[in-house]
C-alpha cells in the first residue's frame, strides 16, 4: 500500500470520494457504515477520467490545479477508522497498484484520504470533473 509513514492513517479521519463510493452509486453501501456525518460537497485539484469499466479514476495535482475533481468529503468513525481504510484499500485494489491511497487537501481545507489512479488503463478525460455529471472529451 502506498501511503505515508506508520501511524499516519490515524491522524487523518476524513475521506474524499469522487466516484462509485459517493451516495447513490454502487459502492456507497460499503462505505456508509463507516461515516460519521452526511458529508459535504467538496473538490480537489486534479483530473478525473472515465476508465470505461463503470468507475472513474483521478489523478490529484498537488503542485498546481490542472482542473478540479468534484466529490464529497466524509468524516470516518474513529473507532473503526483502521478497519475502514483496510477494507477500502482492498476494494480499491491498492495491493495490485490500480489505485493508491493518498493524502489530499480539499477546497474546504480538510486533510483527507483519497484514492488516486495508479497505472495500466486507457483513460478518457471527464471534462466536467464530476463522475455524476460526466461527459467525456
Amino acid at each position: 500500500m502506498n501511503h505515508p509513514g506508520p501511524g499516519t492513517h490515524l491522524t487523518i479521519s476524513h475521506l474524499f470520494v469522487y466516484g462509485t463510493l459517493r451516495p447513490g452509486d454502487v459502492r456507497w453501501p460499503m462505505l456508509e457504515p463507516f461515516v460519521v456525518d452526511h458529508g459535504w460537497d467538496d473538490a480537489v485539484p486534479g483530473r478525473l477520467f472515465d476508465t470505461g469499466l463503470g468507475y472513474p479514476a483521478a489523478i490529484f495535482d498537488t503542485a498546481g490545479a490542472m482542473t478540479t475533481v468534484y466529490g464529497r468529503t466524509f468524516g470516518l468513525l474513529g473507532t473503526s477508522l483502521g478497519r475502514a481504510l483496510e477494507l477500502l484499500d482492498v476494494e480499491e485494489d491498492t495491493v495490485e497498484g490500480l489505485y493508491r491511497r493518498v493524502r489530499v487537501v480539499t477546497a474546504r481545507g480538510v486533510a483527507a484520504w483519497a484514492y488516486a489512479y495508479g497505472d495500466g488503463l486507457d483513460l478518457t478525460p471527464i471534462e466536467s470533473g464530476d463522475w455524476f455529471t460526466r461527459s467525456t472529451a
